[in-house]
């Protein structure tokens, strides 16, 4: 049970259709068409810039693929990194009395510094900011520490060196910061 009825309009009539569509005079004719192609012109030139910014996108995201594409890569290289480090920091090769231990050590030491130039080729850069002012953007604060004679915010330990892969942080750098500096005796209490 449909009460649907189709509207009349005049554009339901054939007749007055066709009289819209067909405009009587020359002159309005052709208005029409210059009507008609300015919007095609604009469709054209739309799609044109469509185009010209999706090609742009694709390249931006290629260079970008480029550029960073060996980020995860280079983070798992990280802890290798780290590792070496360590063992170096373990022994010092000063307190190394066997000839073998300290061989061992250069050894390290070489294969160390290799990793770092081949990182520094790829455009991964170590972060190590000891003394440097705490930045949030490139350091994690893991603790503060008291009583260091140092400004307030100034890095007096580096648990952890950071990375930056060209512009992008890949790791932060995990630091101590100093809580404040010693009392200065200009000041009142």
């Amino acid at each position: 049970m449909s009460d649907e009825k189709e509207p009349s309009t005049p554009a339901n009539d054939p007749g007055e259709e066709a009289e819209a569509a067909e405009p009587a005079t020359p002159e309005e004719r052709i208005a029409a068409l210059e009507v008609e192609l300015a919007e095609r012109e604009d469709r054209l030139l739309r799609a044109l810039a469509e185009t010209e910014n999706t090609r742009r996108r694709a390249q931006r995201e290629r260079a970008d693929a480029e550029k960073y594409g060996i980020g995860r890569f280079a983070e798992g290289l990280l802890s290798v990194a780290d590792n070496l480090r360590r063992a170096l920091d373990s022994l010092p090769g000063s307190e190394a009395k066997d000839d073998r231990i300290k061989s061992l050590l250069a050894g390290v030491a070489a294969t160390e510094r290799e990793l770092l130039a081949a990182f520094e080729r790829q455009g991964l850069k170590r972060i190590d900011p000891m003394g440097e002012k705490f930045d949030h953007n490139f350091h994690q604060a893991v603790f503060e520490a008291e009583n260091t004679g140092r400004p307030a915010g100034t890095i007096v330990e580096v648990l952890q060196p950071g990375y930056v892969l060209h512009d992008r942080l890949l790791r932060p750098a995990m630091v101590g910061v100093a809580k404040g500096g010693a009392a200065d005796p200009s000041m009142p209490d």
